[in-house]
């Protein structure tokens, strides 16, 4: 027995023909709105890839505009198809295509779901490669005298300044490291000899930051340097009194700027994804409604339209059957090619 079987007559069908068309149109838009969206995130991810420890996956991005272009062809073929089906001199030749378009269909829902799953699941990955990439620039930010490295200062000073951030984690993280080249040290002060040899490695390091890191809204001027010196500053304690500068790190800064970016792009594929479903659903009882038409040579008599021509259940299981016979027929070819070429070998 038919699942969700519908009655269906002229006016229903000119109805739900038009209907699909429109939809698939407005899909092909969002096929549109998801190309834009995979390629100004694959350009936001390539700004910052020296910070995401060179490992940062283009795979989303690229499955993204794979998607969009798809559902631009899909959907444009799908309204063709709605388009002629309101002719019913045009409508016979779509007829032995419209089998293999819905198998089609089912593929790429499959595929869009899968993208959005992948959306919402970028912010693990991205979270162990922003963390390792941003300790590895800041390591480079003194190296302005280095070729192929002599950007790195310019793009951790714009990034900290444009989402307000210090740091990997926060602003101490700039203590661990040497971010001033010796080249801008003078070694015949006694005082940066002395913070040189203090250091196992030679480094010299400091309780300071950046001015990228400084907080243009503080009413006092920037305290970049000594940060843990109460007494180098009048009227500062740092426990207590909250510092001129940025407080969060930007690995949770530009995490929460790419997690929030890909969750809105998750959802935008989700719900495209479920108007595909609800298209794909309109076309099959288009099909069936043509298909079984009381009178073929009459256009307004009535017909059936349906959901599955069998019980679900029955449908899983003729799926089960066809699949297992193609495997043994598979099998069958393999062992015929096996015997095929052992006599032509014993020959």
């Amino acid at each position: 027995m038919a699942l969700m079987k519908v009655k269906f007559d002229l006016k229903k069908r000119v109805k739900l023909a038009q209907g699909l068309w429109l939809m698939y149109w407005l899909t092909v838009m969002a096929g549109v709105l998801i190309f834009s969206l995979g390629v100004f995130f694959k350009i936001e991810l390539h700004k910052r890839s020296e910070m995401m420890d060179n490992n940062e996956s283009h795979f989303v991005p690229n499955l993204l505009i794979l998607a969009g272009l798809m559902a631009c062809g899909i959907n444009a073929f799908g309204g063709k198809i709605c388009h002629d089906s309101l002719d019913p001199t045009k409508f016979p030749k779509w007829k032995s295509v419209l089998k293999p378009f819905l198998a089609g269909i089912i593929l790429f829902n499959v595929l869009l779901f899968i993208t959005a799953f992948l959306c919402f699941a970028m912010r693990l990955t991205l979270q162990s490669t922003l963390a390792e990439g941003l300790k590895n620039s800041m390591k480079l930010y003194k190296d302005t005298d280095t070729p192929g490295r002599c950007y790195m200062k310019r793009m951790l000073d714009l990034t900290q300044m444009e989402f307000r951030c210090c740091g990997n984690n926060n602003y101490r993280d700039w203590f661990e490291i040497q971010w001033i080249s010796n080249r801008y040290l003078d070694f015949s002060s006694s005082e940066v000899r002395d913070r040189v040899m203090s250091n196992v490695e030679g480094k010299y390091l400091m309780d300071g930051v950046p001015f990228s890191c400084c907080n243009p809204s503080s009413p006092r001027p920037c305290i970049q340097q000594q940060l843990t010196n109460n007494s180098a500053h009048y009227s500062y304690d740092h426990h207590t009194e909250e510092l001129n500068i940025w407080m969060r790190g930007c690995r949770e800064a530009l995490l929460s700027y790419y997690g929030s970016m890909m969750n809105s792009i998750g959802a935008l594929v989700l719900l495209v994804n479920i108007l595909e479903v609800a298209v794909m659903v309109g076309l099959q009882y288009l099909n069936t409604a043509l298909a079984t038409l009381a009178n073929p040579e009459d256009p307004e008599s009535e017909s059936e339209g349906w959901l599955l021509e069998k019980s679900f259940k029955e449908t899983i299981t003729d799926f089960t059957q066809k699949v297992k016979s193609l495997g043994k027929g598979v099998q069958v070819e393999a062992g015929e090619g096996g015997q095929e070429q052992a006599v032509a070998t014993v020959s």
